[in-house]
């Protein structure tokens, strides 16, 4: 069983942002759906740790909320399986006091708050808004970073420009192919998963397909890469994701 509920008439700019709770009790989607709704933030809950990553993946949402106790998938096998997947989602548990044994445990889970359960719904609000805005702070730094040009070997990329070159020669990369090219050059060296460009470059309300990244790279091997089939440039982490060298 599963909702997807979201408020009519949203005005600012919390109209395109999404909480999504996932807790086994529905009197607790009930009062959360109305507080973010009445706050003006879009509302999407599941009642289930595998449903919940089902809807993670379509949604995308801005905040996760997370019960800890579930049946079956509990909140910390639900936290860990989504930051293994390489999602940067803030995610705030919610837990009752006889439920919390080591707070440690769902931080190192990979969780950012938790919040004690019964809550006061302004002490709610005012901890989603902040991590909220520190995420979205978080993406405007690494968007910023993103724009400095890159150049590893004979490989330049003009992030001001759109503009890939190899020895001097513009590569002709589509804008997309561009794209996932520069989020790999934000950070030589590090792993990106299929996951992460998708929703860095698609977003939430994206249309493609996690899988397209695939061909995407394929793509963009054949052209800056001498020999596609032994890339020295862009590089494939078995069973991770991609890679840009190092300078």
């Amino acid at each position: 069983m599963a909702s997807a509920a979201r408020a009519d008439g949203l005005l600012g700019e919390r109209a395109d942002l999404k909480i999504m709770l996932i807790d086994d009790d529905e009197g607790m989607h009930t009062l959360v759906r109305r507080i973010v709704q009445g706050a003006g933030y879009r509302f999407y809950g599941a009642f289930g740790g595998e449903e919940g990553l089902e809807l993670l993946s379509e949604v995308k949402p801005d905040l996760l909320l997370l019960d800890v106790m579930m049946p079956g998938m509990n909140g910390f096998d639900v936290c860990e399986r989504i930051r293994s997947e390489g999602r940067f989602v803030p995610i705030i548990f919610l837990s009752a006091k006889s439920d919390i044994v080591d707070k440690s445990i769902g931080y190192r889970a990979g969780a950012d708050d938790y919040v004690v359960k019964p809550f006061d719904p302004d002490e709610l609000l005012l901890r989603i808004e902040a991590l909220v805005r520190r995420h979205q702070g978080e993406l405007a730094v690494a968007k910023a970073e993103a724009m400095r040009a890159r150049k590893i070997g004979d490989l330049e990329i003009l992030m001001n420009k759109y503009e890939a070159r190899v020895r001097g020669e513009n590569a002709n990369l589509t804008a997309k192919e561009f794209e996932i090219l520069a989020l790999l050059a934000s950070n030589p060296g590090q792993v990106f998963t299929r996951a992460q460009i998708y929703e860095a470059l698609w977003g939430a309300d994206g249309d493609a397909d996690e899988n397209s990244i695939t061909v995407f790279i394929r793509k963009i091997r054949e052209k800056i890469e001498d020999n596609p089939s032994r890339p020295r440039y862009l590089l494939t982490v078995w069973r991770v994701g991609y890679k840009l060298a190092e300078e």
